[in-house]
């Protein structure tokens, strides 16, 4: 168990948590609304289109290779221009990318339009994660990040109904329900872009909201665990690029990305066939992702109060694997639902106890690098999950075989969860007391 936290501890944190993490929630709630509507739009999009499962699939997943290329040196930038332009840049580039998307006609213009948003989109994930190693000394940052990303699932569990309700427009001043989804939806990231000069603050040296003591005892509290992590050994940018535990991290954010991203990304079309209305369908897609927020949360609280990161990413990437390979023997009936429940259970309980890990042996420019690698590598698993569940659907008639696919990508990433060093192991790394 850690130190009690000191009074100046406890007051600063908890006014740089109530700052900046709500802020930075929503902004990530608008991204990845605008992300996974696209399931959403597809209940009308892809026979007005001319879209099979198997394009719907490739197109789904583009967007992760435009994610994927600009990934690593978008992170470069941030770390070196500041959060504030670059998270403004972001928003509005992938705003104005999100609301085209109203005017696509057919399959290439469909792909198209999905690699550039992709493409502006690529680096705000990273990017945050980057931003909180700013502003949160590291047995913090489970749970920040756990409160962070809680919007993930909350942004298919919000989403959901709102994006069936806009496609209710449907007609409307002679445009498509889903013209209507994708108009209405990219208005946010907009007008959020808009606001992040404003509201972002860079770094603590710069923060006038604290006070000379708060700031004073964050700064110094971060630069002490830089300098305990440069001790064992400095990494470039480069030798981040492809450090052995970077890699395998990636690999391993990879798999759950192929099975969470196919299952999302078709559950709405799944669901829609047990027979109810596009409607009902968005409500019941919400229920196992607000399963998944509760995850999230207490996932990241349990493991940095038990200092523990190894056997808590082994046991919620499991749940991840066991939920999947319940989907697809009950898919096509209502059980599905909860199985669903389960694999988000696992999906993003995962995410507060992966993304701490970088920072045990990154720092500077590394770890902006690091993260980017990791969270772009793993991202394409947006790209293989919806394609391979696509094809494996129109391949075979059914999704169980596809999903089964997925369900053995969720089994890798726990097998490799096995190899990561455990906090406490970790940590006397950080001391020299063991090679990292």
């Amino acid at each position: 168990m850690p130190d009690a936290p000191t009074a100046v501890e406890r007051v600063t944190i908890r006014k740089v948590f109530l700052r900046l993490v709500p802020y930075t929630s929503l902004l990530y709630l608008i991204c990845y609304i605008d992300r996974i509507n696209i399931g959403f739009a597809a209940l009308q999009m892809n026979k007005d289109i001319g879209l099979t499962p198997t394009l719907f699939g490739w197109g789904a997943g583009i967007f992760f290779w435009g994610y994927f290329l600009f990934e690593v040196p978008s992170n470069i930038i941030m770390d070196r221009v500041g959060a504030r332009m670059w998270i403004c840049r972001i928003m509005i580039t992938w705003g104005l990318l999100s609301g085209a998307m109203a005017f696509i006609t057919g399959p290439t213009s469909f792909m198209v339009l999905r690699f550039l948003f992709g493409l502006a989109e690529a680096g705000f994930a990273p990017g945050m994660f980057l931003y909180f190693t700013y502003w949160f000394p590291a047995e913090y940052r489970g749970r920040i990040i756990g409160c962070y990303l809680v919007t993930l699932p909350l942004s298919v569990a919000i989403g959901a109904p709102i994006s069936t309700a806009l496609l209710g427009l449907d007609g409307t001043l002679g445009l498509a329900g889903w013209k209507w989804l994708f108009l209405c939806e990219a208005a946010p990231a907009l007008i959020g872009g808009l606001t992040v000069p404003f509201l972002l603050t860079d770094k603590p040296a710069t923060a006038t909201w604290l006070t000379d003591e708060q700031r004073n005892w964050l700064q110094g509290r971060l630069d002490a665990e830089r300098r305990a992590v440069e001790s064992v050994r400095v990494y470039s940018i480069w030798e981040s690029l492809v450090n052995p535990r970077v890699l395998m991290l990636s690999v391993l954010f990879l798999g759950i990305g192929v099975a969470s991203v196919g299952i999302v990304a078709f559950l709405p079309q799944i669901i829609k066939e047990l027979g109810v209305s596009n409607m009902r369908t968005g409500f019941l897609v919400s229920i196992p992702y607000v399963i998944g927020s509760i995850a999230m949360i207490a996932w990241g609280y349990v493991s940095d109060r038990m200092n523990e990161r190894r056997w808590n990413l082994v046991i919620s990437c499991g749940f991840g694997f066991v939920g999947m390979l319940m989907i697809g023997y009950t898919v096509g009936t209502w059980w599905a639902i909860l199985a669903t429940c389960l694999a988000t259970i696992g999906f993003y309980g995962m995410k507060p106890v992966f993304w701490p890990l970088p920072s045990e042996f990154l720092t500077g420019g590394a770890i902006a690098a690091g993260l980017a690698v990791i969270n772009s590598i793993g991202n394409l698993g947006g790209f293989f999950g919806p394609m391979l569940l696509g094809w494996l659907k129109e391949t075979t008639g059914g999704y169980s075989a596809g999903i089964y696919v997925l369900s053995g990508f969720a089994l890798l990433s726990t097998v490799l969860a096995l190899f990561v060093p455990g906090r406490k192991r970790a940590a006397a790394a950080r001391l020299g007391q063991v090679p990292a």
